[in-house]
């Protein structure tokens, strides 16, 4: 019989079923992976999308409204003249009493933000004129600013230490964190500034934030005090403030695309253009020198204060006294209590190595031969020695103490019971009781035994009963009960005589 061309072994008819199965699995495989890859970028489209739509407020901008607010805050006279000296007073008084919450009040009402945005604006849409107002006002507040500081210090001089003053000190030490809160400060202002309907909170955060006015006092304390690093350290502060405030307001408005003030003269447009870039550039360049300077000294702070946390003062074998960092000279001057061996010092001066900002600093130490280990431990044995005797000493005294206390509660019990008890061990209590029960218009009683002479040669003793009687008893009824009141005291107490007064 003839083979059929199109008849398949059952070989053949499974390799190529399995060959379709492997291809129908790759389609599925590589299907998938399109549709992830579609799907992930569809998420990133969306995310881009919401981040886009969340963080762009270009579309919530009063262009107009911005420069003309801004424009309006620059002018210095009369009210804000004013305001800026009654807020210079108040900072100062804040400082002179280290009270935070006084130069809190100060920056708020201060007026100096005004003329700061006015240039960082000037510079960003070429307005030379409102530049020329806003360094001009800057100017003459900050001259105002520091001689009505100067004057106040001068009347009245800090009476306490000034290293006890931290808000007098934390203005004279700037530091990286101070450009950084200067530089997003501003960015929230300029911000908060161009929304329309201005947020009034942003602003005056910012205002607290950022703390033009302190600086500004702090160095009028330094002039008035002739202490030049408190007015170079303040004064520091103020321009770090100043600078990146502007800048910010520059930057933002420059992204908002602010339209650039236009002038009908063309070579006078491109002169000025060039002069307010040229403006711009000078005044980020010493933003950026400060940025760096300040960086760097930060740095070298921190490695400092490592260096002194982490290989010294965690040695308690070191009986480290103080350290004196000079970054200028590049030297640390240590001192110690105890003497210091050439092995520790070299292994300090090794470590140093490690910290890169002040890896290149010259390491002094400096130990104290006289106070050695040894007589350390002699002189803290004796301390222990003498805490003991006083211990002790402490402890008679507090028995001592603990006795005389029940002598004298013990006495204090026997003149309540003298006072208490009257004739026959009658009590004044019972007295009164049974008193006011038999004279229900009595209002008051008191009683008393008092020394009398009648020739001031012999001395007698007289009961005394004090009374006051309700106002609807008339004098003659007075009279009346006051006598039974006599008799009845009398039998009572079981005494001779009594005199009874009374009370008006």
């Amino acid at each position: 019989m003839e083979e059929n061309k199109f008849n398949f072994s059952e070989d053949e008819l499974n390799q190529n079923s399995k060959q379709n199965s492997n291809f129908d699995k790759d389609n599925v495989v590589e299907q998938s992976k399109e549709a992830l890859k579609e799907d992930a970028k569809g998420f990133f489209i969306s995310l881009k999308t919401f981040l886009v739509e969340l963080l762009d407020f270009r579309d919530d901008t009063d262009r107009d409204a911005t420069i003309e607010a801004i424009k309006c805050d620059i002018p210095f006279k009369g009210a804000t003249a004013w305001v800026l000296i009654c807020s210079v007073f108040v900072a100062s008084v804040g400082l002179n009493a280290n009270s935070t919450a006084v130069v809190i009040g100060a920056m708020l009402i201060s007026p100096l933000m005004g003329p700061i945005l006015g240039i960082g604006m000037s510079l960003a849409i070429n307005d030379i004129d409102t530049l020329k107002k806003s360094l001009i006002n800057l100017t003459t507040m900050i001259v105002l600013s520091l001689l009505t500081a100067f004057l106040f210090f001068w009347l009245f001089p800090i009476n306490q230490d000034v290293n006890e003053l931290s808000e007098l000190l934390g203005r004279t030490k700037p530091d990286i964190r101070d450009v950084l809160i200067a530089f997003f400060g501003g960015l929230a202002l300029i911000i908060a500034r161009t929304k329309k309907g201005t947020i009034a909170s942003v602003i005056f955060g910012v205002a607290i934030a950022t703390a033009l006015m302190p600086p500004l006092c702090t160095a009028g304390y330094g002039l008035a005090q002739g202490n030049w690093a408190f007015f170079r350290g303040a004064m520091y502060l103020f321009t770090i403030n100043t600078i990146f405030i502007a800048l910010a307001t520059f930057i933002v408005l420059k992204l908002l695309r602010f339209p650039m003030l236009k002038y009908a003269n063309s070579t006078r447009r491109k002169r000025i253009a060039q002069f307010a870039s040229l403006l711009a550039v000078i005044v980020m360049i010493p933003a950026v020198m400060t940025f760096v300077e300040v960086w760097k000294q930060s740095g070298l702070k921190n490695d400092y204060n490592s260096f002194i946390t982490n290989e010294i003062k965690s040695n308690y074998e070191l009986w480290f006294q103080n350290g004196i960092p000079k970054y200028d000279e590049k030297i640390i001057v240590l001192y110690f209590n105890g003497e210091i061996t050439e092995a520790t010092k070299t292994d300090l001066r090794n470590e140093l190595k490690s910290y890169e900002a002040i890896k290149d600093f010259k390491l002094e130490i400096n130990g104290n031969k006289n106070r050695g280990f040894d007589k350390i431990s002699d002189a803290y044995d004796r301390a222990i020695k003498d805490l003991d005797q006083k211990n002790n000493t402490i402890a008679e005294l507090q028995t001592k103490i603990e006795a005389l206390q029940e002598d004298i509660s013990t006495l204090n019990q026997t003149i309540e019971q003298n006072i208490n008890s009257l004739n026959n061990g009658v009590s004044f209590i019972e007295l009164a009781k049974d008193t006011k029960i038999k004279f229900t218009d009595l209002k008051h009683l008191g009683y008393a035994k008092v020394l009398e002479s009648k020739d001031f040669v012999t001395v007698d003793t007289v009961a005394v009963a004090n009374v006051k009687w309700s106002t609807a008893l008339n004098d003659s009824l007075k009279r009346i009960k006051e006598k039974e009141l006599s008799n009845w005291l009398i039998q009572k107490l079981n005494i001779d005589t009594i005199l009874i007064k009374r009370d008006l």
